[in-house]
């Protein structure tokens, strides 16, 4: 299942991530937080202001948000710790 229960911001614009069915994974987000409002989020303050959303994505107060099917491809892709 590709809901994401759980998200730990980690230095470097990396996140620790859950999902509902155990897989955990250390995602990379600094290649997309380039421009327009992920921006905002390229200092560790806003940065770890994320949170889980309930339709099993992560989004931020500035209103930034990934969904959860693209968080799983990204995790089993460039996953660097489980």
């Amino acid at each position: 299942m590709n809901t994401v229960i759980h998200v730990v911001p980690r230095s470097g614009s990396r996140l620790l991530l859950t999902f509902a069915d155990g897989f955990k994974a250390m995602v990379d987000l600094a290649p997309l937080l380039t421009k327009g409002i992920a921006l905002e989020l390229a200092t560790p303050e806003r940065f770890s202001e994320v949170k889980t959303e309930p339709g099993g994505g992560i989004a931020w107060p500035n209103g930034f948000d990934l969904c959860p099917e693209f968080l799983r491809q990204l995790a089993e892709k460039r996953q660097v710790a489980a």
